[in-house]
């Protein structure tokens, strides 16, 4: 064999293993992400590749990258939730209502998450034990949610002064805005979940075939219900990112139209409506492309409402493209 032959032979071989580690989806994903990079930075190369707009990139997505991780659990899962939105705008309201009446930070965290974990239990016994369309259920208690955010602030922006609590929002650890190093650290959590714990691998099982799950002696119901608590707590935790950034708890500004982002990069990470697929790597990856999508549209001064058309239009690509890879599969 020649030389040339020997080294084009192991730079596909090379080429090869790479993309097998990395997992050919993924790699489209770096592509296109890779695209749009070049697109903006050409456009806008006085802006776009600036520190300053890459911290402002990292802090759009942190909130969507909690979201879109915790939605792929959902999706892997079997389910769906549409409702994160509204939870996320009802929590950035009790948080704040809490801190002004205890003027106690810590309570205020806590009051997020616990609520944001009833919404999500009151979603997974609707589906599990009502027997409803998970989407029909999210749909329905996405206004419920957003209706009692409203009630609660009479419609109107609720103020946080704690300076504790606003340094979750806007303070910085070795130079990289908190709300990133959330998102970190929540990424790392649901990738030790998925793919290194036992109960990881059943919710694979439980959306890929939840016959057989259950014939091997699952409790669907149980890990059904505990992955909308688990989804609710986590829109939590992005609302108290959100009331912290913002410094007020609002029942619609900020939180609306966040249940389209995290379902879609939920899809375009890889998640199939079926469930039994998707990862984290894969939902970052989809945050990240929406993230620089968004912040190219806004810098390039592209109208909002064709931004709202990109984004749909986004979503309906990444579910046709799943529904193309589960007919080849």
């Amino acid at each position: 064999m020649s030389e040339t032959m020997t080294n084009t032979y192991a730079s596909k071989t090379t080429f090869k293993g790479l993309v097998d580690k990395i997992g050919l989806h993924n790699l489209s994903l770096i592509i296109a992400l890779a695209a749009l990079l070049v697109i903006f930075g050409t456009i806008r190369s006085d802006v776009f590749f600036t520190s300053r707009n890459v911290l402002n990139i990292g802090m759009g997505v942190a909130i969507l990258g909690v979201l879109a991780i915790s939605q792929t659990t959902v999706i892997v899962s079997g389910g769906l939730d549409i409702s994160v939105g509204s939870i996320v705008g009802l929590t950035t309201v009790a948080t704040a209502m809490t801190i002004q009446g205890t003027e106690s930070a810590g309570l205020g965290l806590a009051a997020g998450i616990v609520l944001g974990a009833a919404a999500g239990l009151m979603n997974g016994l609707l589906v599990t034990y009502g027997r409803i369309n998970a989407v029909i259920v999210t749909l329905g208690t996405m206004a419920i949610f957003r209706g009692i955010a409203f009630i609660l602030s009479d419609g109107q922006s609720i103020s946080i002064f704690d300076s504790t609590f606003r340094w979750i929002g806007i303070g910085r650890v070795l130079g990289l805005p908190v709300p990133i190093w959330i998102l970190i650290f929540v990424a790392v959590a649901f990738w030790v979940f998925l793919h290194r714990s036992i109960p990881g691998r059943n919710l694979y099982a439980i959306g890929g075939n939840p016959v057989v799950a259950r014939l091997s002696g699952m409790n669907l119901n149980a890990y059904r219900v505990s992955m909308y608590v688990l989804s609710g707590a986590v829109a939590g935790i992005a609302g108290i990112l959100l009331a912290a950034r913002t410094g007020s708890g609002q029942p619609i500004s900020g939180s609306q139209g966040l249940e389209l982002e995290a379902i879609t990069a939920a899809f375009l990470g890889g998640c199939a409506m079926q469930g039994g697929k998707g990862t984290v790597v894969g939902a970052l990856l989809g945050v990240a492309i929406l993230g620089v999508l968004n912040n190219g549209m806004i810098l390039t001064a592209v109208p909002t409402f064709y931004q709202m058309l990109a984004k749909g239009t986004l979503l309906i690509l990444a579910v046709l493209l799943a529904e193309y890879r589960l007919n080849r599969s």
